[in-house]
């Protein structure tokens, strides 16, 4: 072999760190550092296109808990990637992405694929507005101190993601002995909270006469059963900590916003003190912070636990605002709340909300009208599906109203995008989480827009052997902003899919499958989804489910701004 190069190097690292797969594409920028993963026992999981991967090794970091890798090659390469690293990044997802660049000694030159046309910039400026950090590495000496430094910022404080940026002569050069080998730290300490700020807290909730605790999705799998039974807080959470406590947990209001619940809105907007735990209050969490819909700030006290110090009152004004990782935060104040007296406030009505929710939707669900109602489809996965299933959604229906109406089992998994709201996650991340669980069921429920985006996803799945179940909930429209735009604009242009002759069309996405090698299975009949499930299920093969489905508006029972903007009404 000769002389280690700083790809070996850098493999080993890798492997130090505990890294089993990288995702990516190969490209003359990075088959040096391919060479030597091939050399080890890394896995390299190769994709076609840059973005089925990067969404891929972020479904993969979502359920392992480990920092997604991502290898992308220069220019377009790493272009194709900036819709899915930018998804893990809004998301709060450690992942560590390492593009390979030109030659360090032809900046400026616009060697082959070069992207700096007009200033001096390196393509790390196309991620820097996203990324934690951007490293640009110079030397081959400096290699193993970034890539240490890209992992620790990945997952340290707030996750997220991280590019590590490699000029292809840099993987090939020798690695000099004397550069020394670069562990990530042994252990770190989460930061907690104070004895004197949990007791304020535990203080202050029992004494509340309408307290709320509301969780995003930086609460983790923080536990916060203990703390919300012991004195009977209602539970709410935005659409990524869905799952945080089971959905049939008697203190569990549901989801608020734009797209929650009427009772939980007006839960928030009544409550007198909000502990609110890793949560942004993102816009349609919070009805554009329209204090006639969701939350009142003041009347309403707020408490705000976050790991991010930005976060903390960006949004609404603090009463007493908490840096710290939720889970060592959350322990402590139930801690200080064992030492009071439990409530006994009833609050059955939370449970007769959520029922009679969850039977309107079941009713609906039990239409045999073809094409099918959305709830319909909901209700048959539910029905045909594993209680462990993994469903990883795309946007719209599938995202909003698995949220709003699907009751997920205490051993389900609910992953969606969040921040971005991006089109095309869902079929290609399902992929990474399938690597990571391979015993689970795992599916993509989709729309016809979402697997459009992604039909790379589609080789991808027979390739690496993944028996993903891709179901396409298959309207031929971008069906929600089509609702969006007929509701405000008496029309929807542009967003429906056609023919040339003005009939709807859809490609057959299960003859798609079967072309890749994969299951197809159409559906033309209202009993035939959950045929078709209960036999993917049992096969265990990558499979394709297409259901025509009618296009039917997810509710709305809170607000968004673009609505005033679209009539007008500006305030």
């Amino acid at each position: 072999m000769g002389t280690p190069t700083a790809a070996d190097a850098l493999v080993e690292q890798l492997r130090s760190y505990g890294v089993d797969r990288i995702f990516g594409t190969c490209g003359h920028t990075n088959i040096a550092l391919l060479d030597a993963i091939g050399r080890s026992d890394i896995e390299f999981v190769i994709a076609r296109h840059e973005q089925t991967a990067a969404h891929a090794a972020d479904g993969y970091a979502r359920v392992t808990g480990k920092p997604g890798v991502l290898l992308m090659h220069v220019g377009p390469g790493m272009m194709n990637a900036v819709t899915g690293v930018a998804t893990a990044a809004l998301d709060s997802v450690p992942l560590v992405a390492i593009s390979g660049d030109i030659p360090s000694y032809m900046y400026g030159r616009h060697p082959h694929q070069e992207v700096n046309l007009h200033n001096d910039d390196d393509q790390t400026a196309i991620y820097r507005p996203f990324v934690k950090r951007a490293w640009q590495v110079h030397r081959v000496e400096d290699l193993t101190r970034f890539t240490e430094r890209a992992f620790w910022t990945a997952t340290s404080g707030r996750p997220g993601a991280v590019l590590l940026n490699v000029p292809m002569d840099i993987f090939s050069r020798p690695m000099p002995d004397a550069v020394p080998v670069y562990p990530l730290p042994a252990a770190a300490t989460r930061p907690g909270i104070s004895a004197a700020d949990a007791e304020a807290i535990a203080a202050a909730l029992a004494s509340a006469e309408r307290p709320l605790i509301y969780v995003g999705g930086g609460a983790g799998r923080a536990d916060l059963r203990e703390l919300a039974e012991h004195l009977g807080i209602p539970v709410a959470h935005s659409l990524m900590a869905k799952g945080l406590l089971p959905d049939d947990h008697p203190l569990v209001l549901g989801m608020t916003g734009f797209w929650g619940l009427e009772v939980t809105n007006e839960y928030a907007r009544s409550a007198d003190l909000v502990l609110a735990i890793g949560t942004r209050f993102a816009e349609t969490d919070a009805s554009s912070w329209n204090p006639a819909y969701t939350w009142r700030f003041p009347p309403s006290r707020l408490i705000q636990i976050d790991i991010d110090p930005a976060e903390i009152g960006r949004n609404y004004p603090v009463e007493i605002g908490v840096v710290a990782d939720a889970g060592p935060a959350i322990a402590a104040i139930s801690e200080a709340v064992r030492r009071r007296p439990a409530a006994r406030k009833d609050q059955s009505w939370i449970k007769a909300a959520r029922d009679e929710l969850f039977a309107g939707s079941a009713e609906r669900g039990r239409s045999d009208q073809f094409p099918l109602r959305p709830e319909r489809i909901l209700a048959d996965v539910r029905a045909a599906l594993p209680a462990d299933t993994v469903l990883v959604t795309d946007v719209g229906w599938n995202k909003n109203g698995v949220a709003q109406c699907y009751p997920l089992p205490p051993e389900g998994r609910f992953i969606t995008p969040g921040g971005a709201s991006t089109m095309g996650f869902g079929p290609a991340a399902a992929l990474g989480v399938q690597l990571a669980q391979p015993d689970r069921v795992v599916v993509a429920l989709v729309g016809d827009g979402g697997m459009s985006a992604q039909l790379p996803a589609l080789p991808m799945a027979v390739e690496q052997g993944l028996p993903v179940i891709f179901l396409v909930m298959n309207n031929r429209s971008h069906g929600t902003i089509s609702d969006l735009q007929a509701s405000n604009f008496g029309r929807s242009y542009g967003c429906d899919f056609t023919d040339p002759d003005g009939n709807p069309y859809s490609p057959d996405f299960a003859a798609l499958g079967r072309a890749c090698g994969a299951d197809g299975y159409e559906i033309s009949e209202a009993a035939g989804l959950t045929t078709a499930l209960r036999t993917a299920v049992e096969r265990r093969r990558p499979a394709v489910i297409d259901v025509p489905m009618v296009n039917e508006p997810v509710p709305t029972p809170g607000h968004w701004n673009i609505k005033d903007i679209y009539q007008g009404v500006f305030e």
